[in-house]
């Protein structure tokens, strides 16, 4: 292919990349309901085997987008996972929160002894029944799970695709086997970021239309 011969139309490009994405991955291997959510998610990574990796509870798909349709809020730990959310698409014009940034948050960080992203999961106030997308700090995972341990409202769905080397692994694995019933979604291993987590929440509410 020349440089002069790459596809310019965006319709063109999606209808192509979700082609590629059926014909190659084996979606039938997943629950119908499942499908749109993993297209999404290769697409947004560009690796067919993340669905080695992928791990989701039996009503995941259904708890998310209840939620999103009674007009939850979607929290989430980083500005980038909250921009990679196509908005239009929310069934509620749902509330899109991320706390890192508030001004309270450094000064709670050093007093708790946590990162910035753990201590921006405490200014969450309606956990019960939201929809939660982590997809850059393990912290923040962990966070969260410890809060609903102690007490803190359920999620109806958490989104835990967190990236790094460091504790990534070990906050997914502690997600997946949590004791409080927590319908998920997650990718085991290192491997995530914001791309990946919004891509999930775009799989619930947009699918693999254009």
């Amino acid at each position: 292919m020349s440089v002069a011969d790459y596809i310019k139309d965006p319709a063109e490009i999606y209808k192509q990349s979700f082609a590629t994405v059926e014909r190659e991955a084996g979606l039938d291997q997943l629950p119908e309901e499942m499908r749109p959510v993993a297209t999404r998610l290769i697409h947004s990574c560009g690796m067919i085997d993340v669905l080695d990796d992928l791990e989701f509870s039996e009503n995941a798909v259904d708890a998310g987008k209840r939620s999103l349709a009674a007009g939850k809020p979607i929290y989430t730990d980083v500005e980038m996972v909250k921009a990679g959310i196509i908005e239009k698409f929310l069934p509620k014009n749902n509330s899109l929160i991320c706390t890192l940034n508030a001004s309270q948050v450094p000064a709670y960080s050093k007093e708790i002894g946590n990162t910035r992203s753990a201590a921006a999961v405490d200014f969450w106030d309606e956990l019960e029944g939201s929809v939660v997308v982590i997809g850059n700090a393990p912290t923040a995972l962990f966070r969260v799970l410890e809060r609903i341990e102690e007490g803190a409202g359920k999620p109806a769905l958490i989104i835990g695709i967190p990236v790094g080397f460091i504790g990534a692994a070990e906050s997914k694995q502690a997600l997946s086997e949590n004791a409080s019933g927590l319908e998920f979604i997650t990718v085991h291993g290192r491997r995530g970021g914001s791309a990946m987590a919004s891509s999930v929440v775009n799989g619930l509410t947009v699918g693999t239309a254009t």
